[in-house]
């Protein structure tokens, strides 16, 4: 009994002293001092008042996920030979290790996916519209290996690899 009341004083004695001690770092050392950062005290001077045009509204990453992929249009046009050239760039950056150099799905990295890559040339990817190819490439494929490319590709540079890909056909 007498060890178990001592052990518990200086069990206690401990917790003061690092109190205390965590009380004086607290009150003198200006390091510490999260509390007083602008971060932690928001909204204590009034907001500032946004101008119109700030925030877009349209065309907007939120916007483009949250449409129906069918609804989506190309801003531009996808059968001009130079988005198509510009696209076919894009896609050996961005795109050729997992869809490999003959679009077939086997990329070096690819292969080491499960599900394998598409075969992007087949008629079955081919016959989607390009809403729906662009939304795969920016959003990635649900339960699919595509991993969303939206924060990776400018938007214009995902319609010219939809632009490209599109341009290529169905496989003979």
């Amino acid at each position: 009994m007498k060890k178990a009341l001592v052990l518990a004083g200086i069990l206690f004695s401990v917790v003061v002293v690092a109190v205390l001690v965590l009380r004086h770092i607290d009150d003198y050392a200006d390091f510490w001092r999260m509390r007083e950062t602008p971060g932690v005290r928001p909204h204590e001077e009034p907001l500032l008042i946004m101008e119109a045009g700030v925030v877009p509204v349209s065309d907007s990453e939120a916007m483009l996920r949250a449409s129906k992929a069918e609804d989506l249009k190309s801003p531009l046009n996808l059968k001009d030979p130079a988005v198509i050239e510009a696209g076919k760039k894009l896609y050996f950056n961005f795109c050729y290790m997992c869809h490999g150099p003959n679009h077939d799905g086997k990329g070096t990295v690819g292969q080491s996916f499960s599900p394998l890559p598409t075969d992007i040339r087949s008629a079955k990817v081919q016959a989607l519209p390009a809403g729906v190819h662009f939304k795969e490439i920016s959003y990635g494929i649900p339960d699919g290996r595509q991993p969303a490319l939206a924060t990776t590709i400018p938007l214009l540079d995902r319609w010219r690899i939809v632009a490209y890909v599109k341009a290529l056909g169905v496989r003979n």
